[in-house]
């Protein structure tokens, strides 16, 4: 199986663990040829594609709450998410939208375009899933680390301590932000 069966991550999830590394590198040359050609955000998506292949094969999106931080680094995951045929419109006119789009896919479960949010949005899904009684649904944040220095991450996990959550945050400590992070 490569990159061109891959539709959904049910897809994705009939491969063997040890056949993801040839899916990623596949995705990577996708985007890379792709942006060549197109306008688009390459290096923080390139930094995310191990993590995205993992993150879909691991967890059960849609219903599990997958939630980007920055917009710019959801493309891999786009890609994965049924949106690999209309990627080569992404940030056209009539296109795909470049960030997480709601309306878009199922497997959006935010809007966002930058930084910051992404504990905050899981922390509202999660209660709001607690609230519902749905014990089970995980809520995953994708946060970078240029985001990192934004207030509402910090008191976001304040909040996130105190809930007691179901949240997973992940840290993608990648040394890549617009500016050098302070």
């Amino acid at each position: 199986m490569n990159l061109c069966d891959i539709n959904t991550p049910d897809d994705l999830k009939q491969l063997k663990s040890d056949e993801l590394q040839a899916i990623a590198d596949e995705l990577r040359s996708y985007i890379v040829n792709t942006l060549s050609t197109h306008p688009g955000h390459l290096a923080s998506s390139l930094g995310t594609v191990e993590l995205t292949v993992a993150l879909h094969y691991v967890f059960n999106t849609p219903d599990d709450k997958l939630i980007w931080d920055v917009g710019h680094q959801s493309y891999p995951h786009k890609i994965l998410t049924g949106r690999r045929e209309s990627f080569q419109s992404i940030r056209t006119y009539g296109g795909i939208s470049g960030f997480p789009k709601m309306s878009e896919s199922p497997y959006d479960a935010f809007g966002t375009g930058h930084s910051s949010t992404s504990i905050s949005a899981a922390l509202g899904m999660a209660v709001a899933s607690r609230m519902q009684g749905n014990l089970t649904r995980k809520h995953i944040a994708v946060i970078g680390d240029g985001s990192m220095t934004g207030g509402e991450a910090f008191e976001a996990l304040n909040n996130v301590g105190l809930s007691k959550a179901n949240i997973l945050v992940i840290l993608n400590d990648n040394g890549i932000s617009i500016d050098k992070a302070v």
